[in-house]
């Protein structure tokens, strides 16, 4: 068997995230194939079996299966949103042809999903049963809200304004629990990237990692994780360095002191199950994603949980 070519199979992959960038985007635009192709640079007659063959799955296949697992959660934390509103939004005109390939992919109606899934009433009875409540109060000194806790593992709970940020990034797809040594090799292929150009430091530097899908929806053969670090707009990348703008707005930052792996789920669950209920925020529809804003000590992991919210 020939020995594969390393960097034309990070040329391919570096296409590939491209039109993974384009379709999140544009998330609820009607795509042709021929527009994908011209995104990653392929010729039309060969960009589907192409992308079938790094992927798994045809073009089509894979944004329709990430507009129903989109919708999924948006139903599942937006009891009030009416299904329609939320099929339109993740691309689906016609709430019929929704409604079919929603039950197709899930075994059970938008409607029933809802009942089943929703955070808000799941939650709601977990938040009185264990009293890890939080409580608001204003902020003179940022102007801004925020909130204490006695959940043990976190340090306090913003809502903020944050800018656009510019982020070159490696991707990963597919299972990442638990698993140190691929988030190690990751992190080190990013660092040794930027290290080389002077891209490591600053005052507006961060290190981010950025979650595309629900790991409650999605199969952990096809959750999409990238590894970030903030550069500066016009900073060129190439090969399996990718490049993206994580969007600006209102976001709640929730700040965490963590020591075990199993501690990032723990910190997780809260945010979604006991602040958000206890908030008056909703989550707004943008991929969340951690940050992290000092080094390890002593075990010690300060990781900033960043959901972008609208009014509930």
């Amino acid at each position: 068997m020939p020995k594969r070519n390393q960097h034309t199979a990070n040329e391919y992959i570096s296409r590939i995230n491209k039109v993974f960038d384009y379709i999140e985007k544009h998330f609820d635009k009607q795509f042709t194939l021929e527009e994908l192709a011209n995104v990653a640079l392929f010729s039309k007659y060969h960009f589907n079996r192409i992308f079938q063959g790094v992927v798994g799955e045809t073009p089509f296949q894979f944004i329709n299966r990430v507009r129903l697992e989109k919708a999924a959660y948006l139903i599942s934390i937006n009891p009030t949103e009416s299904i329609t509103g939320i099929a339109n939004k993740c691309g689906f005109p016609d709430s019929a042809v929704f409604s079919r390939n929603f039950k197709k992919h899930f075994n059970k109606t938008p409607t029933c999903y809802r009942k089943e899934n929703s955070n808000i009433s799941q939650v709601n009875s977990k938040l009185l049963q264990t009293g890890k409540k939080s409580f608001a109060y204003f902020c003179y000194e940022t102007n801004s809200m925020k909130w204490k806790t006695n959940f043990e593992l976190n340090k306090g709970v913003e809502v903020v304004t944050i800018p656009t940020k510019t982020v070159a990034y490696v991707r990963h797809v597919g299972a990442y629990k638990g698993d140190g040594d691929l988030f190690h090799g990751l992190w080190n292929r990013l660092f040794t990237w930027a290290g080389s150009r002077g891209l490591i430091g600053g005052r507006s530097f961060e290190s981010l990692t950025v979650y595309h899908d629900s790991p409650n929806i999605t199969e952990e053969a096809k959750l999409r994780t990238s590894i970030c670090i903030t550069i500066p707009p016009e900073t060129e990348v190439d090969g399996i360095i990718g490049k993206m703008n994580i969007q600006g707005g209102k976001y709640a930052i929730c700040h965490f002191e963590l020591t075990e792996s199993s501690d990032f789920e723990k910190a997780w669950e809260w945010v979604f199950g006991h602040w958000f209920p206890d908030s008056g925020y909703q989550p707004d529809d943008l991929p969340c994603f951690e940050i992290y804003p000092k080094s390890p000590v002593k075990r010690k992991i300060n990781v900033d949980i960043c959901v972008a919210v609208k009014p509930l």
